[in-house]
């Protein structure tokens, strides 16, 4: 793996993570995704293991950033608008906790800030329902299967649905 020296971690779940992934890919100053699973109380959890919805893990990207290119606040902002935050366990047809919406803070000052993007958010006018989003500190980050990685680049497609 690359050394990236500098670089800044932030974790989130909206829902499948193909499409998400995507989402921050695109953007400058992100420098890799990583999908995989975390919030759960299983060690290496597989895929199958996490849509059984037994094991308590989200669906989630790990996205590396350079802060000096682009905030963890912008991430933010991209995260409130990649999915739906105000339906507890589901996005479009996905349905499940693993599907749930969460940041997975790194530090305090990830936290605070999610804490304030969540009342901007909120108060925003943007959603309809209050928002149900989980913030909550990162726990041990299991990659998902390699097919899983860059899946809808790999397979030429837009998004998952």
């Amino acid at each position: 793996m690359a050394n990236h020296k500098g670089m800044e971690k932030a974790t989130f779940a909206a829902g499948c993570f193909w499409s998400v992934e995507a989402g921050f890919r695109k953007i400058p100053g992100v420098i890799s995704t990583t999908v995989g699973y975390t919030g759960g109380t299983h060690d290496n959890p597989s895929y199958e293991d996490v849509c059984s919805g037994r094991t308590g893990h989200a669906e989630v990207v790990q996205v590396t950033f350079d802060p000096a290119q682009i905030s963890y606040g912008d991430l933010l902002d991209v995260f409130w608008e990649c999915h739906d935050p105000t339906t507890p366990n589901r996005q479009e047809p996905d349905v499940g906790t693993q599907y749930r919406s969460a940041i997975f803070f790194h530090d305090a000052a990830q936290e605070q800030a999610a804490w304030a993007s969540l009342e901007v958010a909120q108060s925003s006018g943007s959603f309809a329902s209050p928002i149900v989003t989980e913030i909550t500190s990162a726990t041990t980050f299991h990659m998902a299967e390699d097919y899983h990685q860059q899946y809808l680049e790999k397979h030429g497609m837009a998004s998952c649905h």
